[in-house]
């Protein structure tokens, strides 16, 4: 497997998963183009999209930092122009901003709820839109959403987070919709979900802190990541894979190097899945 001269175009990536997933694209050393916001540093919320370009670079890869708003039509369709100019096209896109809220209906401002929909849903949906022209042209082309897989059992909306659900939801819908779409092209869209939590600051500053210890680390997604855009994407498309899922169809199943606590059992599941 390799992504060498592969070009990934990717939504966020300042931090946390996202840039874990450059990075090691960028170990085979691949093009990465980040359109993030994020361009002076934040308490808490470490890392920008210089940072970022930088680990990308050190790790052996060409990055591309276009600061961005994913609600911004006009800005992100400058930003893929230019990543295919720079780099002569484009063969993946990884949809992995996203906004949280965890606030219950009742509390939930509007103004929030319309944020987590804009950069969520549409954002996913705006980047994947403008891209598809590129990955038309591109050898094994992929579109891969951090979402989580839809599960519409009562049980799932008792935490009472509904207009969070709501926004990944439609990420994944994302995923349905482009996979039957897009299918004919040969362009595969898959989704990509954590089963336990995973130590980023949406989860030290939004979950809560003390949840860091009882999860695991970015490395483990990006692993994951790797697998699922190494396949074929004439076979391997409409899937909802979660991390681990993955890493054990190719034979590993020791995940203890990604586990920031002592024993397995004590992980704290993520929303949306069972323990295996």
């Amino acid at each position: 497997m390799s992504l060498a001269g592969k070009t990934l175009i990717m939504s966020g990536g300042s931090r946390g998963i996202g840039e874990a997933i450059a990075v090691r694209a960028a170990r085979d050393g691949a093009n990465v183009a980040l359109l993030a916001k994020t361009t002076e540093p934040h308490p808490k919320l470490p890392g920008t999209i210089y940072t970022a370009a930088k680990a990308i670079e050190d790790a052996g890869g060409h990055a591309l930092p276009v600061v961005c708003d994913v609600r911004d039509d006009d800005a992100v369709a400058a930003a893929v122009a230019k990543t295919a100019e720079q780099f002569g096209g484009i063969d993946i896109v990884v949809n992995n901003a996203s906004a949280i809220d965890l606030s219950p209906t009742e509390a939930i401002g509007m103004k929030r709820y319309d944020l987590m929909q804009d950069i969520n849903a549409r954002g996913s949906f705006l980047l994947s839109k403008l891209a598809i022209p590129h990955l038309r042209r591109a050898a094994n082309a992929h579109i891969l959403t951090l979402s989580p897989p839809i599960r519409l059992e009562p049980k799932w909306f008792e935490a009472g987070h509904l207009a969070y659900s709501i926004a990944k939801y439609s990420m994944s819908l994302v995923t349905v919709g482009l996979s039957a779409e897009l299918r004919a092209d040969g362009i595969a869209a898959n989704s990509l979900w954590p089963r336990t939590t995973i130590d980023t600051a949406a989860i030290r500053n939004v979950v809560g802190a003390a949840l860091a210890n009882y999860s695991r680390t970015p490395e483990i997604m990006a692993d994951a990541a790797y697998v699922v855009l190494n396949r074929p994407s004439t076979e391997a498309t409409g899937n909802f894979y979660l991390d681990d899922e993955v890493l054990a169809a190719e034979g590993v199943t020791d995940l203890s190097k990604y586990r920031l606590c002592e024993r397995e059992e004590d992980l704290q599941l993520d929303f949306w899945v069972e323990r295996s």
